[in-house]
């Protein structure tokens, strides 16, 4: 089973937009992000966002190129205080793969939880429109197996 977390792409200034839409700047990043991993055949068999924003949209440009069985969808428990060790439990027995988008530090806390039992300090610096792959093992362990982010890839 695969984790595919995802910090959100990059958003306007609550003084610009309340709600905090991604900028034209956030979508273009996420885009490249997905076209690049796109050869890999990446399918997921939920792809959860919190809801926000500037995580569906996220979420809604990854589903162009990442084929999803009930494609992206709100869920509670994403938001960027929120409980990790909750979700931890869950993907403990989780057979599909799942991508979730999210905020910081919810995904840091999240992947430092998986990898190491504790939820801080945090061990993966997050970019935001990245994808961190996490592979859990025939044991029960979580280890990173890649990640991407938008600074790797040419413009």
């Amino acid at each position: 089973m695969r984790l595919y977390l995802v910090q959100h792409g990059k958003a306007m200034f609550k003084t610009e937009d309340p709600e905090r839409h991604l900028t034209a700047e956030g979508q273009q990043e996420a885009r490249r992000v997905a076209r690049f991993v796109a050869p890999l055949g990446l399918r997921v068999g939920s792809l959860w966002h919190s809801g926000k924003p500037r995580a569906a949209q996220t979420a809604e440009i990854y589903a162009e190129t990442i084929p999803t069985e009930e494609g992206p969808t709100a869920r509670e428990g994403l938001a960027p205080e929120d409980n990790v060790a909750l979700l931890r439990d869950e993907l403990a027995v989780a057979t599909e793969d799942i991508m979730i988008v999210g905020h910081m530090p919810f995904v840091a806390k999240l992947a430092t939880l998986l990898l190491t039992g504790y939820e801080t300090p945090a061990v993966i610096d997050f970019q935001k429109a990245g994808i961190v792959c996490l592979g859990r093992t025939d044991d029960n362990r979580w280890q990173v197996e890649w990640i991407v982010t938008p600074e790797l890839l040419p413009e």
